[in-house]
């Protein structure tokens, strides 16, 4: 039986634990709502390194191609700081005066 505290791996622990205790993959997938792939995936990626690679498992990462210069960005947060009542339109006009344009 594995255990872990870290509640973003606890759900895939225990749908392990589950099959483990019910001695049947697809009756836990069904219980949990899950495919048998994706439980085969975590049981794979726990017998090979253990509980944690469980953790980045499933995680995106960033994609820098969508993100805006430094200096953009910072003056968006300002702007929205100040004047939170505008909203994303009025927000991009006032930038605009500025010379900033999103």
């Amino acid at each position: 039986m594995l255990h872990s505290n870290n509640p973003i791996i606890k759900h895939k622990v225990g749908l392990l634990n589950l099959a483990e205790e019910l001695g049947n993959v697809s009756q836990a997938c069904r219980i949990m709502g899950l495919s048998r792939d994706t439980f085969y995936r975590y049981q794979e990626a726990v017998d090979a390194d253990g509980v944690d690679t469980l953790l980045n498992a499933n995680r995106r990462t960033a994609n820098v191609k969508n993100r805006v210069d430094e200096k953009i960005e910072e003056a968006v947060v300002k702007h929205a700081t100040d004047f939170p009542a505008h909203g994303q339109s009025r927000a991009s006009n006032e930038l605009r005066k500025t010379g900033i344009f999103i």
